[in-house]
């Protein structure tokens, strides 16, 4: 019988440095004197769901599975990688090797819980354990809650007591990237390829994964210029993991107030998706909203999706979106409360353009971010609160610069007349939403 080993499971977590599941698997197998196999799943129930052979954040995974690749072979190491189903996967991987303990971090979604749910079992089937810890956000599920135990709706009050957790709980960093020798001596495993997972390689540039302390240290006052590139533009490392959100936290939490706060944002939503889990499954937030009567006009949506509305604002970031998969914040807003209120179009429709097309799509922030512009989620702007894209240029894109770049035919009679009158528009949504809450 081969030496027992221990599993890490790879997920929204490529990295050594700072894997709270990594360091345990890695400490555990230290004290117990035994090794460490790091493996990954090619998903082929999540990869089967995008028609985009051509998926940038596909790439990105499978540039990163790489790296850390080379990094293991130099030391005699190697990641155990394939492509399949979970349930397929370890049913090969308990095939092949002695596993004592299958470690791994927490994910938040129902279909990832379920998923989870169904390996710990296959796990503990096997006579091995299942240990499984909190690394993708700072504070998970209900670590923040009111004083009754139930879970904050509204952000300003769930971050006034996140940061009074923070005070007496301050995260530590784990030492993950100091145990590396403790992963399983072995020949390098074949990586899949892109081809034989289904997809090809893209344009995908990596953003770095550093960021600037000036850009931090300005967030406040530049972060809604999308023409300054003001922003970390670190979004896609945290999604998968490739930095550590607790790392990032501790870093920065004396440079900016601001950007801090984007970090419990992104642990609110995470918070609410675990909460309110039906919101993965296209229920507003508010159930009233769901009476709204939405046009849906299939022409109007196409023209949305292709930055062809003769608003220019809108048209850049969803051109800017088609290009690099990538979208400024400020106006991710600006053509979500387009789509939902000018255009009168199910808020769904934009949530799944945008997890298809954006490179750092995140189920818990894309459903927070689409039910805030239409008014139906938790801590939604008002429903009539209508943005106008031509205010929001002038505030935020007044020289043009950002527009220009995208919409370089704006002054052309090649560019099309505004889709709808913004006055109309606003009107027509008022009294749509009115009726539907009324009622």
């Amino acid at each position: 019988m081969a030496t027992p080993i221990h599993i890490f499971w790879f997920r929204r977590d490529l990295r050594w440095e700072d894997n709270a599941g990594l360091y345990h698997a890695l400490y555990q197998a230290k004290l117990q004197g035994k090794q460490v196999l790091p493996m990954f799943v090619f998903d082929k129930t999540i990869l089967n769901e995008s028609e985009d052979k051509a998926d940038r954040r596909v790439d990105f995974i499978h540039q990163t599975l790489t790296r850390l690749q080379g990094d293991l072979v130099a030391k005699g190491k190697s990641l155990w990688v394939k492509y399949g189903t979970p349930t397929e996967v370890f049913e090969k991987l308990f095939s092949e090797f002695n596993i004592s303990a299958v470690y791994t971090n927490h994910d938040y979604g129902p279909k990832a819980n379920a998923r989870d749910a169904a390996i710990e079992k296959m796990t503990l089937k096997n006579k091995a354990t299942y240990h499984h810890f909190k690394d993708q956000v700072i504070f998970e599920k209900d670590e923040v809650t009111k004083d009754d135990g139930k879970p904050y709706t509204i952000y300003t009050p769930y971050a006034n007591k996140w940061r009074a957790v923070w005070a007496v709980k301050t995260p530590k960093k784990f030492p993950s990237d100091k145990l590396l020798d403790y992963f399983l001596d072995t020949k390098a495993f074949k990586l899949p390829t892109l081809k034989e997972i289904g997809f090809e390689k893209t344009d995908l540039e990596i953003p770095p994964m550093e960021y600037k302390t000036s850009v931090v240290k300005n967030y406040t006052e530049q972060r809604n210029f999308p023409a300054l590139n003001a922003t970390t533009h670190l979004s896609v490392h945290l999604r998968f993991g490739t930095i550590s959100a607790r790392s990032l936290a501790l870093e920065t939490q004396s440079l900016n107030a601001t950007f801090f706060n984007e970090l419990i944002w992104r642990d609110f939503y995470h918070m609410i998706l675990w909460q309110f889990p039906q919101i993965a499954d296209g229920k507003s937030f508010k159930p009233k909203y769901d009476f709204i009567e939405w046009r849906n006009n299939e022409k109007e949506f196409k023209v949305w999706c292709e930055g062809r509305t003769g608003y220019p604002i809108v048209d850049a970031g969803m051109r800017e979106l088609n290009t690099t998969g990538f979208m400024h914040n400020r106006v991710r807003m600006i053509v979500a409360s387009f789509l939902t209120k000018h255009l009168l179009i199910d808020w769904r429709w934009g949530e799944a353009y945008f997890a298809q097309k954006l490179l750092d799509f995140d189920l818990a922030a894309n459903n927070g971010g689409w039910q805030w512009a239409s008014g139906s989620g938790c801590d939604a702007a008002p429903y009539f609160r209508v943005f106008n894209p031509r205010l929001q240029t002038e505030k935020f894109d007044k020289d043009l610069k950002y527009i220009r770049h995208w919409v370089p035919e704006l002054d052309s009679f090649d560019y099309p007349k505004p889709i709808v009158i913004h006055e109309a528009a606003r009107e027509r949504v008022l009294a749509a939403y009115a009726k539907a809450l009324k009622e």
